[in-house]
């Protein structure tokens, strides 16, 4: 079977695109990173894109003059490496109607908590563990999920749960959930690779 030929769209970090990296390394995944994609320059993701030769790119929003024509420059630069899927990664962007459209069923998005609690529009990052101690849950976890024209609302491949502890903060909740992340986002794209 040909490798799967994934993008990987970021804001920040990297470590799910690290994850992603090392298991393509190890051959659990038969995949090729064709092009890492970030809407912020400073991203370290990119560097990290860099330090394992994988062509990445700096997309610059406020040089479009609307989010149609930014999202139609990431599908031109998709459909230039023929691109299998779509990862999204901490992309703190809404993807336009004709961005999945284009890549329909072949959008998947890790999400840090149980969808559908603590998702859809403005719960990203830090805000989801926030809200998640705020309301005294026991149980939190990560989503990986299909992207579809709503935020969060796709269907779900897969979820792991995490539990809250007393002396959690959101420093502490977030790495739990970090690191279950990185396990079901390999998890995700291997069922990908396989169907």
């Amino acid at each position: 079977m040909s490798p799967l030929k994934i993008a990987v769209l970021i804001s920040g970090g990297g470590t799910n695109l690290q994850a992603i990296i090392d298991s393509i390394k190890n051959g659990y995944i038969n995949g090729k990173i064709e092009v890492v994609v970030s809407n912020k320059k400073e991203a370290y993701g990119l560097v990290r894109a860099e330090k394992n030769n994988i062509d990445n790119i700096y997309i610059n929003r406020k040089e479009f003059s609307n989010d149609i024509e930014y999202n139609n420059k990431i599908i031109s630069e998709l459909k230039k490496r023929n691109i299998n899927l779509v990862v999204l990664a901490g992309y703190l962007k809404i993807l336009s109607e004709e961005f999945i459209d284009e890549f329909e069923n072949k959008i998947i998005n890790i999400h840090p908590s149980l969808i559908p609690s603590f998702c859809g529009k403005g719960y990203y990052g830090r805000k989801v563990h926030e809200e998640v101690l705020k309301r005294g849950v026991k149980i939190t976890g990560a989503t990986v999920h299909y992207v579809d024209k709503g935020t969060d609302t796709g269907p779900i491949i897969i979820q792991e749960s995490v539990r809250v502890e007393d002396d959690d903060d959101v420093d502490s909740l977030q790495k739990k959930v970090l690191e279950v992340e990185h396990e079901i986002l390999i998890k995700a794209i291997k069922i990908k690779e396989e169907s």
